[in-house]
C-alpha cells in the first residue's frame, strides 16, 4: 500500500511563511496527478494546488500569488511554499498523490 505522509505544518503569525513536505513511498516519478489540500474546521475539504501530469498546475483563488507546488527529485518530495499566510489559512493539509492521501499536518496562522 502507498504511504503518503506530509509535514511541516505549524502555528505561524500572519504574514509569516511555511514549506509543507509530501513523502510519497511511490516513486515521485510514478506520479501522474497530485495535489495539496485543506479542510478547515466545519467546511468541506478544498483544492489548493495541484497538477496533473502533462498539465498545467492549478491554484485556488484564495492562494493564488502566494503559493507555489515545488518538487525534489532526488529526494522524492513534493511541497507547497506559502506565503504571506492568513488566519483563514488555518485548516489541516492533506497532500493526495495519484489515488493516495496522506494523514495531513495542521496549519495554524494566529497572533
Amino acid at each position: 500500500q502507498v504511504q503518503v505522509v506530509e509535514s511541516g505544518g505549524g502555528l505561524v503569525q500572519p504574514g509569516g511563511s511555511l514549506k509543507l513536505s509530501c513523502s510519497p513511498s511511490r516513486s515521485i516519478f510514478s506520479i501522474f496527478a497530485m495535489g495539496w489540500y485543506r479542510q478547515a474546521p466545519g467546511k468541506q475539504r478544498e483544492l489548493v494546488a495541484g497538477y496533473v501530469s502533462g498539465g498545467k498546475t492549478t491554484y485556488a483563488d484564495s492562494v493564488r500569488g502566494r503559493c507555489t507546488l515545488n518538487r525534489d527529485n532526488t529526494k522524492n518530495l513534493l511541497y507547497l511554499l506559502m506565503d504571506d499566510l492568513k488566519p483563514e489559512d488555518t485548516a489541516v493539509y492533506y497532500c493526495k498523490t495519484n489515488d493516495d492521501w496522506g494523514q495531513g499536518t495542521q496549519v495554524t496562522v494566529s497572533s
